[in-house]
């Protein structure tokens, strides 16, 4: 049975430069983010990786366009792909996608709407959206809750893999929270501006909640050729 979804909105340009990957397949930087993609599934051997879960140290250091970018090569694969805004602080993917924010996340989890009503469909074949909805008061607690587990298993049964975008790890504890319950975590760190302090810290927390550390993406790091280029490595 076909799914009934909220249509997307026309997205100007501007607001997709960031897409790099939709827009300008063949780039350097676009390659990078399909070796990541190959990295995260030949990371585990033993285990599918269903559910990816991207974050960074602290706030501006690329996490959102990294998990953007991640989606829509997955997408891009042939993979039907389901992308979480589980930043309930400071959503942004409703601007990425140019989407609406009035339903979400956390409308699914009150219970107030289901699953394959509160998505929304983007431009790119095979991906979809499930933005932050209304900003709530307890995002650690909604992000832990039974609620957030369930959406989890559900979103199994209608894709191949879910993709959440958190809060950065040294601001809050969401993404701690909502590590155990993902397959995989990739921490995303700014060439230049991320403290290798600050990017061990990160590390340590999320391996303390148990998260499936994959690897490490480092972006903006400068070259003379090109640029930018993302790379991705392990711990």
């Amino acid at each position: 049975m076909a799914l009934k979804k909220n249509k997307k909105k026309e997205a100007p340009g501007q607001a997709q430069r960031k897409l790099i990957a939709k827009t300008d397949p063949k780039s350097p930087i676009s390659e990078q983010y399909r070796t990541i993609r190959t990295n995260i599934l030949f990371s585990s051997v033993d285990q599918e990786i269903r559910s990816l879960m991207v974050t960074s140290a602290g706030p501006g250091e690329g996490k959102s366009t990294t998990t953007a970018n991640l989606a829509i090569v997955f997408a891009q694969q042939g993979k039907k792909v389901l992308l979480v805004d589980a930043d309930m602080r400071k959503p942004t993917m409703q601007y990425t996608f140019n989407t609406s924010n009035t339903i979400g996340l956390t409308n699914v989890l009150a219970k107030q709407k289901v699953l394959e009503a509160a998505v929304f469909e983007t431009d790119v074949d095979g991906l979809d959206l499930l933005s932050s909805g209304p900003i709530p008061p307890n995002p650690a607690e909604l992000l832990g809750s039974k609620a957030m587990a369930e959406l989890v298993q559900e979103a199994y049964d209608q894709y191949d893999v879910v993709i959440f975008d958190t809060p950065p790890v040294l601001a809050v504890t969401d993404a701690q929270v909502l590590a155990n319950q993902c397959d995989g975590t990739v921490l995303v760190i700014n060439s230049g501006k991320t403290e290798i302090d600050g990017a061990s810290k990160a590390k340590e927390l999320l391996e303390s909640a148990k998260a499936k550390l994959l690897g490490v993406v480092l972006n903006n790091r400068k070259l003379k050729e090109s640029s930018y280029y993302y790379y991705y490595g392990t711990k």
